[in-house]
């Protein structure tokens, strides 16, 4: 390699950005497709919901935003920077550990800037088709379509010579499957569609799922909401402690629901609830991306991938930065988009492609024997550490030792250690100088 490919970049959000940022500077041409008219991705927060709140609907249009307006972040900014470009706390900003979503906009939109990289950015392009058209010369053809009325998209066709995709995974909504969940009367709406409480006002509400959104809208509405029932796993580790509630109560998932608004659960309580707000997740989703069957998407796991990166039959000309999570993923996808950049401009070499397809099915095998289900296969949460050290050791990056210790999995424990209000009580910058004095 080391031609100056043309490198088209599917969103602008924190992985999109930062991808851009590191194939500029392989010198690279760089066109980064955004469907939004800002840069920020997930963190550019929205008001407007979907049409349908369940998300289950094929045909309605899509908000990417899954924000609601009081989410502060669950890993202080120390851990959202990048290795030359910190998130520093400004005069005139959110100067607290966890910031709120406002001021992790403003990070990405001045890295964007600082960068160069507003330029390189087609805003208001959503991608509706991503196709491979010459296996030989691997060209790839990108299909945009701008709005150019009401009822009225342009569509337009662009062949570029690789593809990465940086598009997210919280645009499509997985919402929990119980008897009688189509028929129920009430309200039924997914996290993704939550904004504020005013709504919930006096209302008896359902929140299925015990995960950071679920935490976050039960304490979000608890003050205003006459009841709140927290329907999860037994198995499911709560952060939040209900004792410190007088209207919110612990209930083993959803048995069934009934037409006369009833909602049983699998304890034996029922409830006559009026709102359940379905805080179970996201599913990766590909529409656009037409691979002849070569890459799919099952059960959240987005596949053959080496390294949760390149599909081996298409490396490198198609590639992925940032489906993993349960990570310190602003680290991850650093090292991931400097990887893809190094790799495109022939600085960094990869595997054969046989040898990266054994080394997957290797890992799936490898799954299989731990018990991990597929949906796991992005997860970090175990394998971080060795996994950002192995990306940094292709690069020739000599991590700081503090690199082992400071990973997801460690920043979860000390949550858990400081209880529901980590983000105010937990001195941060001391245990992470504690963690850098040990090097």
């Amino acid at each position: 390699m080391g031609q100056s490919y043309n490198i088209a970049v599917i969103g602008a959000g924190a992985a999109g950005l930062v991808t851009a940022r590191e194939l500029q500077r392989e010198g690279l041409r760089v066109t980064v497709f955004e469907k939004a008219n800002k840069v920020g991705g997930t963190w550019l927060y929205d008001s407007r919901v979907e049409s349908d709140l369940l998300g289950l609907d094929p045909n309605r249009e899509i908000v990417h935003s899954s924000l609601y307006k009081s989410l502060r972040t669950n890993l202080p900014r120390q851990v959202m920077s990048f290795m030359d470009y910190p998130f520093v706390k400004r005069e005139s900003g959110d100067r607290r550990p966890f910031p709120g979503h406002e001021e992790v906009l403003r990070f990405l939109q001045d890295f964007a800037r600082d960068f160069g990289l507003m330029e390189l950015i087609r805003f208001g392009h959503e991608v509706i088709r991503v196709e491979l058209v010459d296996e030989v010369s691997h060209e790839w053809v990108v299909e945009s379509r701008t709005r150019e009325t009401e009822s009225r998209w342009e569509s337009k066709e662009e062949v570029f010579e690789a593809v990465v995709i940086c598009n997210g995974k919280h645009a499509e909504p997985k919402v929990a499957e119980f008897p009688g969940r189509d028929t129920w009367p009430g309200l039924q709406m997914h996290s993704h569609n939550y904004r504020t409480p005013e709504q919930f006002e006096n209302k008896i509400v359902v929140l299925i799922g015990n995960g950071p959104s679920a935490t976050d809208i039960l304490k979000d509405i608890s003050p205003l909401a006459k009841q709140v029932h927290l329907a999860f796993r037994g198995s499911d580790i709560m952060l939040i402690n209900l004792k410190n509630y007088d209207n919110a109560w612990p209930h083993s998932p959803i048995e069934c629901a009934h037409e006369d608004g009833k909602v049983v659960f699998q304890d034996g309580s029922i409830v006559e609830a009026e709102v359940i707000i379905h805080c179970t997740g996201y599913k990766l989703h590909l529409p656009f991306l037409k691979s002849n069957g070569i890459v799919t998407v099952d059960d959240n796991r987005v596949g053959p991938l080496y390294k949760h990166i390149f599909p081996p039959s298409l490396a490198p000309w198609l590639s992925f930065v940032g489906i993993n999570y349960r990570a310190l993923v602003f680290r991850v996808i650093e090292l991931q988009a400097i990887w893809v950049a190094k790799v495109l401009s022939g600085k960094v070499k990869l595997p054969t492609q046989e040898a990266m397809a054994a080394s997957v099915e290797e890992f799936y095998e490898q799954m299989e024997k731990a018990g991990l289900p597929k949906y796991h296969t992005h997860s970090l949460q175990n394998d971080e550490g060795e996994y950002v050290s192995w990306l940094a050791a292709q690069l020739d990056i000599r991590p700081p030792k503090s690199w082992e210790e400071l990973r997801f999995f460690s920043f979860v424990k000390g949550i858990f250690a400081h209880g529901e209000n980590f983000r105010d009580t937990w001195d941060v910058d001391k245990w992470l100088q504690e963690i850098e004095s040990s090097d």
